[in-house]
């Protein structure tokens, strides 16, 4: 083999490495910030870990939703099929209320409660977000124009 195909073979080895090298980097810090979206079935099926960082979605339970002190909160996300009681201390949308379609940030504690770090409620009477159309959809609770 003559000097210049081994410097070519090399260019390319270094090449490959550097770029394998850089795509393990990328996908490393993306996956630090992907949020998952489970609905409360989700929860329950697929066993979440405490800590774990995701998205609920659901409908806001009727009857659970309870205040504490300051801005506590506790409520209850459901599908239908099952129910994830909620702990939140902030404030909550204007448009928050029992039965309508809301979306929480946050991670299980170690008692299976979602400790929530921010509430999305809708925000009209036609706006769902599509995962929480999805999730109602697969437990058979969605009607088309809710």
């Amino acid at each position: 083999m003559t000097p210049r195909k081994r410097r070519r073979i090399a260019f390319i080895a270094a090449l490959l490495l550097a770029g394998a090298g850089g795509a393990a980097l990328v996908l490393t810090a993306l996956k630090d910030n992907v949020l998952y979206f489970y609905s409360p079935t989700d929860v329950a099926e697929r066993h979440v870990r405490s800590g774990v960082p995701f998205r609920i979605g659901g409908l806001v339970e009727t009857g659970t939703v309870k205040r504490g002190p300051g801005a506590a909160v506790q409520f209850a996300v459901t599908d239908g099929k099952t129910s994830v009681p909620v702990a939140f201390n902030g404030v909550l949308p204007d448009l928050f209320r029992e039965g309508q379609g809301v979306v929480a940030i946050g991670s299980l504690n170690e008692t299976g409660v979602f400790d929530a770090s921010e509430v999305l409620a809708k925000h009209d009477e036609k706006y769902m977000p599509p995962e929480v159309v999805q999730a109602l959809k697969r437990q058979g609770r969605w009607k088309e124009g809710e």
